[in-house]
């Protein structure tokens, strides 16, 4: 049955011709940053038409890394990345369409001229998200793993987590958009093919994706953005009547022995200094994590690991160590996750 339900989805994106042939705008994209805006519009027009996502998760401070895009479709993000990695920098696109790949490698060498390079840093690769090690993506190999809207079309959405734990290096960056919902889908509502298509049938509830995580490993991640998002047909409405989904970004952090299930205190300090390209004010960990130019501010000992021990340490002053404890950090607790519009209510181990 899940083989079934991969079939069909290859089938209803193969038979999309652009954005507007999808029936709702569930899968649609959020507004991004100003430069990656600036990037996108200077991209082949064929690219753009036949993109479909629902955030946009292009981390910053990428210059040099290996990046890797889950499900690129045509390549839109791909591109992007290329742009912000520069020629030293790699991206890796995976995708199970091969019609979606053909666009991206119709366009790759122009792009590359485009941006000066002497020759492309962008490779596609047609597959199964669930499966990288079949694509030759080795252990450890990765800085940045991505993906926009593509998780949530998988049936074997551990094993895709499982894959991107082994696939990015120590310190390494999962950073993704996705479609949950508040509830667990029917069986019905999963094999729909249109709703499954439709990034709805396929949504992950809140918590069961926490479970997942902590099971692959990630014993704290964080959420960046959220938003609300309607089903605005009215025959695929009434299928999944009473639920609400939202397109959420994803922040996770490979940091296996740095990493706790619960937030806790050991007296540090995080200052931002400012460096990051483009953030020369603040820089945002996540929803509720500002870091402002030059402020130190109090930090668990999961936000101190993020922000010191990944690839943004160059840009922050840590003060203290792990090696007094002091309980957990002021504030935390088992909470409840929060679905409310626009707000996460704490991390995502729940307890901020």
């Amino acid at each position: 049955m899940s083989e079934d339900i991969r079939e069909k989805v290859k089938e209803y994106y193969s038979a999309l011709q652009s954005s507007g042939d999808l029936k709702t705008s569930v899968c649609s994209c959020s507004s991004a940053s100003q430069e990656v805006q600036d990037i996108i519009d200077g991209l082949p027009a064929e690219v753009n038409e036949r993109f479909y996502g629902c955030g946009s998760p292009i981390p910053p401070m990428i210059e040099g890394c290996t990046v890797l895009d889950l499900g690129c479709g045509t390549g839109r993000d791909v591109f992007v990345l290329s742009k912000l990695v520069g020629e030293k920098g790699r991206v890796i696109g995976v995708d199970m369409t091969e019609s979606q790949l053909e666009v991206g490698r119709k366009y790759q060498d122009e792009v590359a001229r485009a941006y000066g390079y002497a020759a492309s840093n962008v490779e596609f690769k047609c597959g199964y998200i669930e499966d990288l090690a079949a694509l030759g993506i080795a252990d450890d190999s990765i800085d940045v793993v991505i993906s926009n809207c593509v998780i949530n079309l998988s049936p074997f959405k551990e094993q895709v987590f499982s894959e991107v734990w082994r696939v990015l290096k120590e310190g390494g960056e999962l950073y993704f958009s996705d479609i949950f919902v508040d509830r667990r889908m029917t069986e019905a509502q999963q094999n729909d093919p249109v709703l499954r298509g439709e990034c709805i049938g396929g949504a992950m509830y809140i918590e069961d994706f926490r479970r997942l995580m902590r099971r692959v490993g990630w014993d704290d991640f964080r959420y960046t953005a959220s938003r609300v998002k309607h089903v605005d047909d009215a025959e695929l409405a009434a299928k999944v009547e009473g639920a609400t989904f939202f397109s959420r970004t994803v922040r996770a952090f490979k940091l296996p022995a740095q990493l706790e299930d619960l937030c806790e205190q050991y007296n540090q300090k995080a200052t931002y200094l400012g460096t990051i390209p483009g953030m020369p004010d603040y820089f945002d960990l996540d929803d509720h994590h500002r870091f402002m130019k030059d402020v130190p501010l109090d930090v668990c000992g999961n936000s101190c690991a993020m922000v010191e021990n990944t690839r943004f340490g160059a840009a922050f002053a840590i003060e203290g160590d792990r090696s007094v404890h002091y309980g957990p950090f002021p504030g935390c607790g088992n909470i409840p996750y929060d679905t409310g519009d626009d707000e996460d209510g704490g991390c995502g181990c729940g307890c901020c």
